[in-house]
């Protein structure tokens, strides 16, 4: 039987406080009549038969005599069907399209369901996202986590659509491929450029869409990457799909659970966020993989802008614990016109080595990433060096790197927002960049596919 609480002990923000309360548990969601009007939260903490609530609207005209409060006894579910494919939703899993409620086949507790390691299957095989930087020197494997680092004016934003727009499964075995796009904190403007993107790019059809913007609620910040992550569990583990989950910006939600942290009055950590930041972005990240009860698969590509551009703040620094590996923009090639600005040297994918290769992008992928990571650094050498002697000074092998760099940066990482190249395109054009160097400076690949590979007429 529901029992109805009649009125509130204290208000803070976002928060509210009722005693009292019997057989609550956590995570459980509460409703809060006002006026007539339901507004729903959901319980973060319990002392005794005090329960903390963290509303997902706002409390203004909350009174603490005259609100009645409900207990559901359940936790915050969301209505999955194979129908969310190409709908958009609000950060806590409600429609906004205009097409009406989902009909759903099952609902799912946001929180997940925690999955046994040994059922885990290692991941193999790649998705292709069309960038040759990505696809070439940090390729995605299909089942892992790889954030992108970011900072503020670089083009994420247009990388991720450009990811959405592009990406695919690297050989068509049958397994339907989408996309799960959740937005955080983003203004209205960059909502509405997501949005537009995919449907004039007519991908929208295979993407499921999250937004919370701005000036929603935090509380409902929170839950965005969880609603995501359960929507592409269900596509993924219920109906064997391959999901691209991409979720943006974690900063806004590492924000937004320090500034609820704050509220309930917990003792701070790193820069103000909560001792338990780790954990938390462990379970949102950690929800990426591939399990033996199901042929699909969830592979997450996490953006965050870096404040101040600083890669030891504890959002990047905690993501870079949990994940395997990073993507990193540099400011400085943004500024050069260099799109994507993808800085070589600090990105890796840990996983890249096992889904690479013969049979599944081509024999000469590993010696051709290691030997253009090795070229790239010594440009940055030299360079260093021309910026204290002078380029005219510089040795004549000196100046090939220095030729090499800039056609580097200019024909490889540099590619138009549109331009789609397929993974032997990228191989094939950076053998072209590596002809520019001689055949004795090339001491990353093997005899056998240098002879094989490396330009007739360089």
């Amino acid at each position: 039987m529901s029992v109805e609480y009649m009125g509130l002990s204290e208000i803070h923000g976002p928060l509210v406080v009722l005693d009292g309360v019997k057989d609550a548990f956590f995570e459980e969601i509460v409703e809060i009549k006002v006026n007539g009007k339901i507004r729903t939260g959901r319980i973060i903490e319990i002392t005794g038969e005090t329960v903390i609530v963290q509303m997902f609207e706002n409390t203004d005209q909350f009174s603490l005599t005259n609100t009645r409060t409900r207990l559901l006894e359940k936790p915050l579910m969301m209505p999955l069907a194979k129908e969310i494919l190409g709908r958009t939703f609000n950060g806590s899993g409600k429609p906004i399209d205009g097409l009406g409620d989902v009909f759903p086949e099952k609902q799912e507790d946001v929180n997940g369901k925690p999955i046994n390691p040994v059922s885990r299957h290692y991941p193999r095989n790649f998705i292709q996202t069309g960038i040759s930087s990505i696809d070439c020197l940090c390729t995605l494997i299909r089942g892992q986590k790889l954030p992108i680092f970011s900072g503020n004016g670089l083009p994420h934003d247009d990388l991720a659509v450009q990811i959405v727009r592009q990406a695919q499964l690297a050989e068509e075995d049958g397994t339907e491929f989408a996309v799960v796009f959740a937005a955080m904190g983003v203004k209205n403007d960059v909502a509405d450029y997501f949005k537009r993107s995919f449907e004039e790019s007519g991908v929208l059809d295979r993407v499921v869409m999250f937004l919370n913007l701005s000036n929603d609620p935090v509380a409902e910040r929170i839950i965005t990457p969880r609603a995501a992550l359960t929507a592409a569990e269900y596509l993924a583990f219920e109906h064997n799909m391959h999901i691209l989950v991409i979720l943006t910006d974690m900063t806004a939600y590492a924000e937004a659970l320090r500034e609820i942290s704050s509220s309930k009055g917990e003792i701070p950590s790193r820069k103000g966020f909560p001792g338990y930041l780790y954990s938390d972005l462990a379970s949102l990240f950690e929800r990426a993989g591939i399990i033996n009860t199901s042929q699909g698969s969830v592979t997450q590509i996490p953006i965050l802008t870096m404040p101040n551009d600083d890669i030891t703040h504890p959002i990047p620094d905690l993501t870079g614990y949990i994940t395997e590996g990073q993507i990193a923009l540099d400011r400085g090639l943004n500024l050069k016109g260099i799109y994507p600005p993808v800085a070589i040297l600090p990105s890796l994918s840990r996983l890249m080595k096992d889904g690479i290769g013969e049979g599944f992008t081509g024999e000469d992928h590993p010696d051709l990433s290691n030997q253009l990571f090795a070229s790239y650094a010594k440009v940055q050498e030299v360079r260093s060096l021309a910026s204290v002697i002078g380029e005219d000074e510089l040795s004549a092998i000196d100046k090939e790197y220095l030729k090499f760099g800039n056609a580097f940066e200019n024909q490889f990482l540099n590619q138009g927002k549109n331009e789609n190249r397929t993974i032997s395109a990228t191989l094939s054009l950076g053998w072209q960049l590596l002809g520019l160097l001689p055949k004795e400076e090339l001491d990353r690949v093997s005899p056998e596919i240098l002879e094989k590979y490396y330009p007739k007429n360089a």
